[in-house]
């Protein structure tokens, strides 16, 4: 046919070395998922509904990794709130700024506005809940049909179905991601397939049949190469179907990591730091709850002395039991010894999970209340602990959505086509993170600025205040229409 197939072959040979590589990371997902988070679906695929918490008997680390998640959705994505902006590069200057500041603001409102209509929120929850238990999560972020409310549509793509290739800049810039559809469901997805006469019989006659799907971004230069196949291992007559193709600016697959150790491909996770105690406080748990029962129902001894039948006693209030004359009849067994020593250990244990899950960093919700300096630096305390993190997630996660969001709507006509090139146009990230690290510098400006007041209006010649004001605007994120052009006055240099 065209040379298409033997490329698809070679993706699907490409995928599945990396998938092999990927085998050894499986088990230990699958235990983070079985003690932390049960709920969500793991490297081992179920069927919806089914019970998944029969090892589970503590939830401590459940309740952590929600509140962690929780915490990195508030300090980095908070929901209906800015959390990026645009801004004038270095390169530009004091002209072009003021020629770029209105577009600028209206392309972050614009922006903004059509993360917050899409299923933006939804979806990055659950990559948060993947990233705090297994270490690497996965966000499809694609352009949603005309029409619809927003311009964005995302998808949370399970670790199940990602296999991810490391490229030499660092990044996961090579994705694959397995999954298993109906013909009905690839059909609609994908409704230019070579073969949508054999899938639409599919659909016909096997209507709730699935088949493997294979799609792979595979880095070319600065683009990306997509293409959607049937995975020829899961087929019973070995053929690969072409399902789609197509190059992207900018890979539609996300994949970010809480920390990275070296030589290795994957994240790792606060989870994974805390499995020991978390397997400890849930084994402790447990032998707490058997003991718990025996203590409740006892364990009984008699003698056989041909009278008592042991199958037939029921220990209930109001049971009479029959016993040979001058026999003892039932007796308790005395426990060799008590389980006290459970509580210390389970309270350590817990201590220790929720303090490597970051829980608590703002102290106990029943303590007594904190002053507001004492707020300040167990934040700064937070951001400090999780500085490395959060530049991670800000290289990883944060400047590519920004960065595929504008390429989608400037090939809309929505927002000017302005290249994102950190030069004349640069990202500046707003977060609650982002400006906690920029209260440090905006607290020594004012600082040097009341040291200079104090001196006297000469030494207050020395200070360019227009320049101060706009960049302690720039520093706080006040809007850039509120902050007004001082070019064509003469400032007033007195106190």
């Amino acid at each position: 046919m065209s040379p298409i197939r033997p490329d698809a072959k070679a993706v699907l040979e490409r995928y599945a070395r990396a998938r092999q590589r990927r085998a050894t990371w499986e088990a230990h997902w699958q235990e983070c998922y079985d003690f932390a988070l049960p709920q969500r679906g793991s490297s081992r695929l179920g069927s919806p509904g089914e019970k998944k918490t029969e090892r589970l008997f503590d939830a401590t680390a459940p309740d952590a990794v929600d509140q962690l998640a929780a915490s990195l959705m508030a300090q980095l994505t908070p929901p209906w709130s800015t959390w990026f902006g645009f801004t004038a590069g270095p390169d530009a200057d004091d002209a072009m700024r003021s020629v770029l500041a209105p577009d600028l603001e209206r392309m972050s409102r614009i922006a903004q506005a059509h993360f917050d209509r899409s299923n933006f929120i939804v979806e990055l929850h659950q990559c948060y809940l993947d990233l705090v238990t297994a270490g690497t999560a996965c966000l499809m972020f694609e352009e949603a049909g005309p029409g619809a409310e927003s311009a964005f549509r995302f998808s949370a793509v399970p670790i199940s179905q990602v296999v991810l290739e490391e490229g030499a800049s660092g990044r996961l810039d090579a994705t694959y991601r397995r999954s298993q559809l109906t013909p009905a469901h690839v059909l609609h997805r994908f409704p230019n397939a070579s073969g949508a006469e054999r899938l639409a019989r599919m659909m016909q006659e096997r209507p709730d049949s699935t088949i493997a799907v294979v799609e792979a971004v595979i880095p070319d230069g600065r683009e990306f190469d997509y293409l959607a196949v049937t995975d020829s291992a899961a087929a019973p007559d070995g053929e690969v179907m072409v399902l789609a193709e197509g190059r992207f600016l900018s890979s539609p697959f996300i994949n970010f990591r809480w920390s990275k150790a070296p030589g290795e491909t994957y994240g790792r996770s606060p989870v994974m730091k805390a499995l020991p105690d978390i397997k400890t406080a849930n084994k402790v748990v447990e032998l707490v709850l058997k003991n718990a029962s025996i203590a409740v129902t006892g364990i009984w001894q008699v003698d056989d002395d041909g009278v008592i039948n042991p199958a037939n006693i029921k220990l209930a209030p109001g049971t009479i039991i029959p016993k040979a004359v001058g026999s003892a009849g039932l007796k308790p067994l005395e426990a060799p010894g008590r389980f006290d020593v459970s509580e210390l250990v389970l309270d350590q244990v817990r201590a220790r999970i929720r303090r490597a899950m970051l829980v608590d960093q703002l102290g106990q919700v029943d303590g007594p209340r904190m002053t507001a300096t004492e707020v300040l630096e167990r934040a700064a305390e937070m951001a400090r602990l999780l500085g490395a993190t959060y530049g991670r997630l800000q290289s990883e996660l944060l400047a590519p959505l920004v960065f595929r969001a504008r390429m989608i709507l400037a090939r809309r006509g929505e927002i000017p086509d302005l290249p994102l090139d950190h030069r004349i146009v640069s990202l500046e990230h707003r977060s609650p993170q982002a400006r906690h690290q920029a209260q440090q510098g905006v607290q020594n400006t004012i600082l040097w600025l009341d040291t200079v007041r104090a001196l006297g209006p000469e030494a207050m010649l020395a200070v360019d205040q227009a320049a101060a004001a706009r960049w302690l605007a720039q520093a706080l994120g006040v809007p850039g229409e509120l902050v007004r052009d001082f070019a064509g006055g003469d400032i007033d240099a007195g106190p």
